[in-house]
């Protein structure tokens, strides 16, 4: 049986029980019960309509547990034995689950792992794994943003830009357990495109698609990482990029440009360079410039900055650098590059067994120490 076509299943048939009045938190139970009941039958009894056999099954657990939620409470709930015919469509109803998972009244955390949930189809325990979370931690954040949303209307408008976020941040996680996050956002991200034509959903799609094209070449067999201007290229996943260029061209054709568009445009440069010297460095400063623009984030000052510093040289790197706040996660870690390519070895060594004190996971601490180290090397010989 073919579980990741259940998972794509879910957020649908949740959204049809909630569109014939079962409230979010009693759908996604009802689903997730139906789903288990699936596993246990379709291998023996494969339904001709997946998503119909789906619907029905969740929708009798909802009215049963209505039923047993009345008699608890010594009142009559009216509801039908059979829901209206005709599911509202399939496609409209995805999309406002989206909406509704990255609603603006829940964390980020909270966005992320309903979203994951009800939207992805992920069991808890498979979130909680990829979170590196205990499972009763994660079932009690679902639980949570389950009552948070417990009220909110699935047709009142969905704000986009959420949506985009929540899927960015799941992105970003990359790996950990059995799931795939990285593999799981590009999943959901292009069932978002299929559903809404918008400039933006079509620039996050493909920033992921660019990205991951170089997920292979990213790190070493022991898990260290490698620089982008030393990885191998021949690595990169060249239909990955081609698509994700195809996608970007025709969305920023659309003439609205996004942030996600604009990240796009510079993964997209990077993709294009055979080499790391033939990188179109002055091309990617300008769209880091109208990146700034969109967003006036610090980060990505502090990105221009190392951009900045391929272009025009190291020092008008380090001068684009200087004006902004140290404080900034990675800003020593680029003082220590930009002076590195700067020809101060003494104080990029220096600057980089600092950056590894602060450096925020494993693997970069490990990149970075190992760079301070080679530095002390070359000035010691």
């Amino acid at each position: 049986m073919n579980e990741s076509l259940l998972r794509e299943l879910v957020p649908a048939v949740i959204a049809v029980l909630v569109r014939r009045g079962a409230d979010f938190a009693s759908a996604e139970d009802a689903v997730q019960e139906a789903l288990i009941k699936a596993l246990e039958t379709w291998p023996q009894e494969p339904p001709r309509d997946q998503k119909a056999w789906l619907v029905t099954a969740a929708w009798r657990r909802f009215l049963d547990a209505a039923r047993a939620e009345s008699s608890r409470r010594g009142r009559e709930l009216v509801v039908h034995e059979e829901p209206p015919a005709g599911p509202a469509p399939a496609v409209d109803d995805t999309l406002q689950l989206y909406f509704l998972c990255a609603h603006p009244s829940l964390t980020p955390a909270s966005a992320v792992a309903l979203t994951l949930r009800a939207v992805g189809g992920l069991t808890t325990r498979q979130i909680a794994e990829a979170y590196l979370v205990p499972e009763a931690t994660m079932a009690q954040r679902i639980s949570r943003a389950k009552r948070t949303i417990a009220d909110v209307r699935l047709d009142q408008p969905g704000d986009v830009a959420t949506v985009l976020r929540v899927l960015y941040l799941v992105f970003n996680e990359g790996y950990s357990g059995d799931v795939d996050l990285a593999a799981e956002a590009i999943r959901l991200t292009r069932q978002l495109a299929a559903g809404i034509a918008h400039p933006e959903v079509a620039g996050l799609l493909a920033l992921m698609l660019l990205h991951h094209a170089r997920r292979a070449a990213r790190t070493v067999p022991d898990g260290s990482l490698v620089p982008l201007a030393e990885q191998d290229r021949g690595q990169w996943d060249t239909k990955l990029i081609a698509d994700g260029v195809d996608i970007l061209q025709a969305a920023l054709a659309r003439d609205q440009l996004g942030e996600f568009q604009a990240q796009a445009a510079i993964a997209a440069l990077h993709a294009d360079a055979p080499t790391p010297e033939e990188t179109d460095w002055v091309q990617i400063v300008e769209w880091y410039d109208e990146l700034a623009r969109l967003t006036d984030s610090p980060v990505v000052r502090l990105n221009r900055a190392v951009a900045v510093g391929e272009a025009d040289g190291p020092r008008a790197g380090l001068a684009a650098l200087a004006t902004l706040d140290a404080s900034l996660p990675r800003y020593t870690a680029v003082a220590a590059y930009l002076h590195e390519r700067d020809g101060d070895l003494e104080t990029a060594a220096r600057l980089y067994a600092e950056a590894a004190h602060r450096a925020p996971n494993l693997a970069e601490r490990d990149h970075l120490t190992r760079q301070a180290a080679r530095l002390n090397a070359l000035r010691h010989r």
